[in-house]
């Protein structure tokens, strides 16, 4: 069983960062294409919106165009971790943030269809500030 906790979340003035985490347990997370995901309350009927993707080997990424310039995902799968570094932040970011993994290879524009995650984590929030 694969088990996704995520760890950074918290309440940042607008133009701030933040960095979260996801600590996969139970298989390698090497074997893993790993993605983050966003909610927030009211936006797209609380649909859960793609954020940003990374490849086993963290050498291929992509990124929703409202994130990107933004925001970085990394992997170190030595420590079983993916992060999302967040700079820049601003008010629309303010949502409750989930890592999601897939066993298939996915690291580009395909890769944003939350059906196709098999594990989640139970998420972070992130608030941002005006």
């Amino acid at each position: 069983q694969v088990q996704l906790v995520e760890s950074g979340g918290g309440l940042v003035q607008a133009g701030g960062s933040l960095r979260l985490s996801c600590t996969v347990s139970g298989r390698p997370a090497s074997v893993y294409s790993m993605g983050w995901f966003r909610q927030a309350p009211g936006k797209d009927g609380g649909e859960r919106e793609f954020v940003a993707v990374i490849g086993w080997t963290g050498s291929s990424t992509y990124y929703a165009e409202s994130v990107r310039g933004r925001f970085t995902i990394s992997r170190n799968n030595a420590k079983n971790t993916v992060n999302l570094q967040m700079n820049s932040l601003k008010p629309e970011d303010t949502a409750v943030y989930y890592c999601a993994a897939r066993r298939d290879y996915c690291s580009g524009y395909g890769c944003n269809r939350r059906n196709d995650y098999t594990y989640w984590g139970q998420g972070t929030q992130v608030t941002v500030s005006s």
